[in-house]
């Protein structure tokens, strides 16, 4: 928890309680459902909410923005950044239904009423939203093809509406059908640690 606390220094005593909370529930719900590896979920708060947390770095988002979470698995990107976006709404989804249940647990728990895990394919859902953000859950052309049906024309944000996303590793490949519309930013410039190096924001407007 500390780690966040460096990063976000100016947290409310409501966000320090809620991010705290997000430990011991996510160790006692992974012995339950694996939603984070064993080896990693010792790691939570940097591996998990802190990465979340770099979308909070790329653009800071204007009360009354609604943000799609796709693909959340057990609630990331998703959970973290509804609690530091308490005016925003959240509507997290992914097609594994034990994996929602984890988000939906969780959210109960913190009392995080402006999220919305819900059990959906990216393919069926319906609602209209600024963003739609992701963790490395696919390629950046299918996801594109998946959710341009789901991007508002209701500008509210300092960026265009779009897709961002958190990926790692040689994005070359990904990013060619782009290279003159999306943008990739390092997270090495807002986060020190080591693990944060060679992983990328990307932003597409759609």
């Amino acid at each position: 928890m500390t780690i966040i606390e460096k990063y976000f220094p100016g947290l409310s005593q409501r966000q320090r309680q809620q991010l705290d909370a997000l430990d011991a529930l996510y160790h006692e719900w992974n012995e339950k459902i694996n939603v984070i590896s064993r080896k990693d979920i010792d790691h939570l708060y940097e591996h998990h909410v802190l990465h979340s947390l770099a979308i909070a770095k790329f653009l800071h988002f204007v009360p009354g923005t609604t943000i799609l979470d796709f693909g959340t698995g057990g609630g990331f990107p998703g959970v973290p950044l509804a609690i530091l976006f308490p005016e925003c709404r959240f509507k997290l989804i992914d097609g594994t239904g034990k994996k929602i249940r984890v988000a939906q647990e969780v959210c109960r728990a913190i009392g995080l009423d402006n999220c919305t895990p819900e059990h959906l394919r990216g393919e069926d859902e319906r609602g209209k939203y600024e963003f739609v953000i992701s963790r490395a859950v696919m390629p950046l052309s299918d996801l594109q093809r998946i959710v341009r049906k789901n991007i508002s024309k209701t500008q509210r944000n300092a960026l265009p509406n779009g897709i961002i996303c958190l990926k790692g590793g040689d994005l070359q490949e990904e990013l060619r059908p782009f290279r003159h519309i999306a943008e990739a930013e390092s997270l090495a410039q807002w986060f020190d640690e080591e693990w944060f190096q060679q992983k990328y924001c990307l932003y597409l407007p759609v």
